[in-house]
């Protein structure tokens, strides 16, 4: 099966994530269906048209919504989304139907492949929230630190990533969690650069990680690095990216990954801590209003579907 090329392709300096819900208008469920399986056709065309943007047009289908799509067939680990609540510490559950990932070299074809997208889906759907991210900088979050520096490379992305033998109906398929954070910037930068670091667990410089045994265990690398009962590395492939305007800004939290398991452990990890009530305290300074689970079949479902 293949792969939908936005799960594994290198980052893009600009993208957009678009999400829906299905409207109950007559036709709908059709609509979406016929919009879902014109997908690889689309990225298609706007790769030969302008072959040098590299356009990754990705679709997702949420937990919640799946069993509408395709009551006879689901893939074998998708549920809702963990909400978690530890506190102030909050992991939202905000279920929506429908996730697209529109990504390249250039905004302005994103905005052209957005648009078309709309064209196709019509009165289907309802626009739940469209989030433009953006490359900052040298690849860093608006806090100033380099982001997504332990992200697997080369094959390796797909290994994390995609589903195989696992579940081999949906073999070729992703499981993705979004999470919008809105970042409390007047409040971070306020804090000493050392602070910030210790507060990460990386130098903010020069990117460089703390020695494990440095690291504050309610630092932000220490609670999402983590080792499964093996004593393998909980590992996750993160497409995320910076947002925002002069009034709110953060970032817009994509993990891709073969198994809900590995976020899920993250997750946990950073609001429930390590039992000992260690928590991840770069939740200070952000928090979560948005959090979505998403099944990202293969190019030929999606094919299939219409």
């Amino acid at each position: 099966m293949q792969v939908q090329s936005g799960v594994i392709a290198e980052a893009s300096p600009a993208a957009l994530f678009l999400t829906y819900n299905q409207t109950k208008n007559d036709g709908a469920l059709a609509c979406v269906k016929a919009t879902l399986s014109a997908i690889p056709e689309l990225q298609t065309r706007f790769n030969n048209e302008y072959p040098e943007a590299a356009v990754h047009i990705l679709a997702a289908v949420g937990s919640c919504y799946w069993s509408e799509l395709s009551p006879d067939l689901k893939p074998e680990q998708l549920v809702a989304f963990p909400s978690l609540e530890n506190g102030e510490l909050v992991a939202p559950s905000t279920p929506v139907d429908l996730l697209f990932h529109i990504r390249s070299e250039r905004k302005d074809l994103n905005f052209l492949v957005a648009q078309e997208l709309n064209n196709l889906l019509g009165n289907s759907v309802e626009l739940i929230e469209e989030v433009e991210g953006f490359r900052y900088l040298d690849n860093r979050d608006l806090t100033g630190f380099v982001d997504g520096t332990e992200n697997p490379e080369g094959e390796q992305r797909a290994e994390v990533a995609v589903v195989v033998d696992e579940d081999p109906a949906f073999a070729g398929g992703s499981y993705i969690h979004l999470q919008r954070y809105v970042h409390n910037l007047p409040h971070w930068d306020k804090q000493p650069v050392k602070q910030q670091e210790d507060t990460i667990g990386r130098t903010k410089k020069d990117n460089v990680e703390y020695a494990s045994a440095d690291k504050a265990l309610t630092s932000h690398t220490k609670r999402t690095s983590l080792k499964d009962a093996q004593g393998n590395s909980v590992e996750i492939l993160r497409h995320s990216m910076p947002y925002g305007n002069t009034k709110e800004c953060g970032l817009l939290f994509a993990s891709f990954c073969r198994t809900p398991d590995n976020f899920t452990m993250m997750l946990k990890s950073m609001i429930e801590g390590d039992g000992s009530g260690h928590c991840d305290h770069l939740l200070k300074y952000t928090r979560a209003v948005t959090g979505q689970a998403f099944f990202a079949p293969s190019v030929e479902f999606l094919q299939g579907l219409g």
